[in-house]
């Protein structure tokens, strides 16, 4: 659906549409209004009604009044009639002439909701004035003159112009609902310090609700200092060139006291150009996409690391076939070998899914091993440990082959046999250090192997090669000892809070 260009549309609005400040300057003025008082842009902005347009009398002092009703109350007023007089055209020799107006006057808020502008919309009812004067006669009395189909064409025509200044009214405070709640943001920056004049809410949201009508955008908005994004409205006001931006990164202060925020951004800068077609402002209007730019990094990372752990993963099961096929005296027993170790792997890789990879629990993979010798074969102590991926796929391989060996040949092959597991954790610099025990009692005896096996240059090799960790294996005649120590990477703030 094509967006609605507000700025052309509030130009080309049929009647005059002026906006006003507190002091009664002109803030803004379209075509129309440019038209009727034969002033251009320039000329109006920045002056005040009153000194611009004088009038001393009573229609200078009722239209005063209003002004500053609206300012008061924060209500609309509406002036069915009021003459004012408005310069003659420079061709015709200049001079005034007095004209009829039907007046209505909007307040415009500001976030804190004060009135901050008034929105004056005029329309021209002199044709109406002057047929009533015809159908009634300038004292109210019905003219002698006209006849009664004349009198009924005429009165008429002044319903059909009264009807169409009703119409225009309600179409100026569609225009400002439209404008404010549109979903793109929206703002009018005037001038050569490019000083906003209207913001709607979803701009108010982008950059913080922080004060901006009537303020320079480098003052309004300071942290834009150092960004492209003023040379580009020096551009666009140069040239009179649209500019559009996708996915653009602009760093703001969202919060009065907060850091500044990266954010990504759709946009184009609009040049406004005045009745002589030289810019004069520009109109910006675009999108926050910042949550779809992230998400599309996100995606990115994930398919990156995908394809990392896959092929990781690959390399292990390889060299787990090879090592096993190795030390397996026939093809059953290196099937049997080889599956559970192919089980301890994809236990590890069900557990790090729960977490979106993230990482996982020590005391959790630690459980995924021991949890099936039954609660009274083993203990488990120490503080919650965050381990990366690669620390979880690692400790989970190495604590697989300490509870396949101790139920083997380990206290967990007999009765009153027991596992015994601690850890601490030590700050030691940029990387804490994890010290883990696993101590097995009431075994049988144990008789150190006279050759080293897959498990034991497994546990050694993975913890040095997959993570920054090292294995101290004892096997005393009362149990077998491992000491582990892992240097862990250090998780990121979004990693801690998942």
């Amino acid at each position: 659906m094509p967006q609605i260009n507000f700025r052309t549309l509030f130009e080309n609005l049929p009647s005059p549409h002026v906006v006003l400040d507190r002091e009664f300057r002109f803030v803004e003025a379209n075509l129309a209004y440019q038209a009727v008082t034969e002033r251009s842009r320039e000329e109006l902005l920045g002056r005040g009604m009153f000194e611009l347009f004088p009038n001393e009398g009573p229609s200078g002092r009722q239209l005063r009044e209003s002004f500053e009703r609206v300012f008061a109350t924060g209500q609309p007023d509406t002036l069915a009639l009021i003459p004012y007089a408005i310069p003659l055209p420079r061709s015709l020799g200049g001079g005034f002439e007095m004209r009829y107006w039907s007046a209505v006057h909007t307040p415009l808020f500001d976030e804190a909701g004060e009135v901050a502008f008034l929105l004056q919309n005029t329309v021209d009812v002199t044709d109406i004035q002057r047929l009533k004067d015809m159908a009634y006669g300038p004292g109210g009395e019905p003219a002698p003159e006209p006849p009664v189909e004349g009198a009924t064409q005429l009165l008429q025509r002044a319903q059909e112009l009264q009807e169409t200044n009703l119409v225009l009214v309600e179409e100026t405070n569609q225009l400002r609902n439209l404008f404010m709640q549109a979903p793109s943001f929206m703002a009018v920056l005037l001038g050569p310090d490019y000083t906003f004049r209207l913001v709607n809410n979803a701009y108010q949201q982008l950059v913080g609700h922080r004060p901006l009508i009537g303020r320079p955008l480098m003052e309004a908005v300071p942290e834009l200092q150092g960004q492209p994004f003023p040379d580009i409205l020096a551009e666009v006001m140069r040239t009179g060139q649209a500019y559009i931006g996708a996915a653009a990164s602009v760093m703001l202060q969202r919060a009065p006291d907060a850091a500044a925020e990266e954010r990504f951004v759709d946009f184009i800068f609009q040049p406004i150009f005045d009745a002589r077609g030289a810019p004069w402002g520009v109109f910006v209007e675009g999108s926050d996409v910042t949550d779809r730019i992230r998400a599309e990094e996100q995606q990115k990372l994930l398919l990156d690391e995908l394809n990392h752990r896959v092929k990781n993963t690959l390399a292990t099961v390889q060299s787990i076939a090879a090592q096993t096929l190795r030390t397996s005296a026939d093809p059953e027993a290196f099937k049997a070998a080889f599956e559970a170790r192919l089980m301890a792997l994809s236990a590890t890789h069900d557990l790090l899914t729960q977490s979106v990879w993230r990482g996982a629990d020590l005391n959790d993979v630690i459980m995924l091993e021991l949890r099936p010798h039954g609660s009274d074969r083993y203990t488990v102590r120490g503080p919650s440990v965050a381990l990366s991926p690669a620390e979880a796929l690692t400790l989970g391989l190495v604590f697989h082959e300490l509870a396949t060996n101790a139920a083997k040949y380990g206290a967990l092959s007999s009765q009153e046999g027991c596992v015994r597991v601690s850890w601490s954790l030590h700050d030691d610099g940029a990387r804490p250090r994890l010290e883990l025990s696993w101590t097995e009692e009431g075994g049988p005896t144990v008789t150190p192997p006279q050759r080293q096996g897959f498990g034991s240059r497994l546990i050694e090799r993975s913890l040095k090669g997959d993570i920054d960790g090292q294995a101290d294996l004892d096997f005393a005649p009362q149990g077998l000892r491992c000491r582990l120590s892992v240097r862990l990477r250090v998780q990121d703030a979004a990693e801690a809070a998942a």
